[in-house]
């Protein structure tokens, strides 16, 4: 029996979600095991599901529902081993961690007030139209739950624009910042003053452009991190699910053993900072973020030494580092190019390298390499379930 000329099995899935077979032909939406035939239609395989949610695929929210687990599981393996592909680099890379279902505990919404009517939701894939959510598989349902009272608090307070909704569940409950809108006047500050109290609204802020300004916040805002409530600025960074923070933790603190010191680099809120059962060297550029953690630190008199500072500009010398049992380093999307050199000469044993981007990430671990550095292990995370963005934690040692 011959296969048929006219078609071609879709084997993986590209960085951007498109599915490619192994003659470089793309089809959006498409699973490994799918067939592409000439005339560009598609006969689902065995890993083609059908997509839970009514949104998919206007929905910019999710662009990967169609895949089901186990490609999904590749997907996130495949962008890693491809990013370090492209630096000429390879490393054992272990089984994905993916987060559940309706586990998100951040997200922005978009709102828009147009024909009398408020649309709120996530922006449609690569446009500017917002979809208005109806139901949502990756929300917490806790968040999703006050969608739709949203909608009606905008109406009330003459809401007559497009504004950004940061939802975010801290320990008291949801915590929401409003960008790009403001309220005024009494009857708008008493239907804020209602919603929040049926809902149980641990705070509402807003930011007309001039920084946040809270309405509502009964009882000061905390997040725990480490077993340590930590203050919570408005919109602050967080990893995206409690159970991928959960993994990425376990991971760095595999990774570093049973060190004395450990300095942890761009340490936001203190994620891993107080996770650490050791003296640790906290550095981060947000000064509310770090005032945050420094607070939470002293409280509980955990030995904890925060210094404000920006590493791009600032970044630790060799001596610094050398200094430490073990180093730590989150960095935003775009890397730590300028902390990569100081870190690639250091004595340090060991470095946890987590990061949000494959490709920054393989940037940076081939300096480190050329170096003498030796990727040992790294652990996938999928906290944005069915979209093509990855995270992981990499272990370096010498």
């Amino acid at each position: 029996m011959t296969s048929d000329p006219t078609t071609d099995t879709i084997v993986r899935v590209a960085a951007r979600g498109d599915g490619i077979t192994a003659d470089g032909r793309h089809a959006a939406f498409t699973a490994p095991g799918d067939t592409l035939a000439a005339d560009g239609s598609v006969t689902h395989g065995p890993h083609h599901q059908t997509p839970p949610c009514v949104h998919f695929p206007t929905c910019g929210g999710c662009q990967l529902q169609h895949l089901d687990d186990e490609s999904y599981s590749a997907l996130v393996t495949d962008r890693i081993a491809s990013a370090l592909d492209g630096q000429g680099l390879s490393a054992p890379i272990r089984t994905p961690h993916i987060s559940p279902v309706r586990s998100r505990r951040r997200a922005t919404l978009h709102a828009e007030a147009k024909g009398g009517r408020i649309t709120l939701g996530f922006t449609a894939e690569k446009a500017h139209l917002i979809v208005d959510i109806k139901e949502c598989w990756i929300l917490d349902p806790r968040l999703f739950a006050l969608v739709a009272p949203l909608r009606t608090l905008l109406k009330r307070l003459n809401f007559r624009r497009r504004a950004d909704i940061h939802l975010t569940l801290a320990d008291q409950g949801a915590d929401i910042l409003i960008t790009g809108f403001a309220t005024e006047g009494l009857p708008a500050a008493e239907a804020l003053t209602r919603f929040c109290e049926e809902h149980g609204i641990a705070r509402v802020a807003f930011d007309d452009g001039l920084g946040p300004e809270t309405r509502w916040e009964p009882d000061a805002v905390t997040i725990t991190l480490g077993g340590v409530p930590v203050p919570l600025p408005p919109a602050s960074f967080l990893q995206a699910t409690p159970d991928g923070e959960a993994a990425l933790t376990a991971a760095v603190l595999e990774a570093i053993g049973t060190p004395a010191t450990v300095a942890d680099l761009f340490a936001g809120l203190g994620t891993f900072t107080l996770a650490i059962p050791a003296k640790v060297y906290a550095a981060e550029g947000a000064r509310d973020a770090l005032t945050a953690l420094k607070a939470a630190a002293h409280r509980l008199q955990r030995p904890v030494f925060p210094e404000h500072r920006d590493l791009y500009r600032r970044p630790l010398t060799v001596a610094e580092l050398d200094r430490f049992d073990a180093v730590v380093i989150d960095p935003p999307r775009s890397g730590a190019r300028e902390q990569a050199g100081a870190l690639a000469a250091s004595r340090t044993p060991v470095i946890v390298y987590v990061s949000c981007n494959p490709a920054s990430f393989a940037r940076d671990a081939k300096e480190l390499c050329d170096a003498g550095w030796r990727i040992d292990w790294i652990q996938p995370v999928g906290q944005f379930r069915w979209s093509t963005h990855v995270e992981l934690a990499a272990k370096f040692v010498r």
